[in-house]
């Protein structure tokens, strides 16, 4: 991995981890690295009203989307097809970059679960 500075490391871990913004990495050399998220191209589904929002949730999770949700409003990452769906449900859909950190998954140890299913 490369840091911001360009400091190289490598990261191996003994299993899947999940990293959060704010947590830091010590390294064998005694060295501390902080995790940052990184931007990337999001939307934001703005709600008229809690009723509003668990609807919109729910249909965000019928399509197993990972999702950051918040009192009024929900973060997804860009998707055109899903904006368009958010309209249709009466959401208010805003384009913007930033950092992603979407609720974990109900069975997992990590933000997300697979579909081996």
């Amino acid at each position: 991995m490369t840091c911001e500075g360009g400091f190289r490391f490598l990261l191996d871990l003994p299993q899947a981890t999940t990293l959060q913004a704010g947590d830091h990495l010590i390294l064998t050399t005694g060295e501390t690295i902080a995790v940052k998220a990184a931007a990337e191209p999001l939307m934001i589904a703005t709600c008229q009203d809690t009723h509003h929002l668990i609807r919109t949730a729910w249909h965000v999770g019928n399509r197993h989307l990972p999702a950051q949700i918040l009192p009024d409003r929900l973060v997804l990452r860009w998707d055109h097809v899903i904006a368009e769906m958010l309209e249709v449900l009466g959401c208010d859909v805003t384009r913007k970059d930033g950092p992603f950190t979407p609720e974990g998954g109900a069975y997992d140890h990590g933000r997300t679960h697979g579909h081996e299913h």
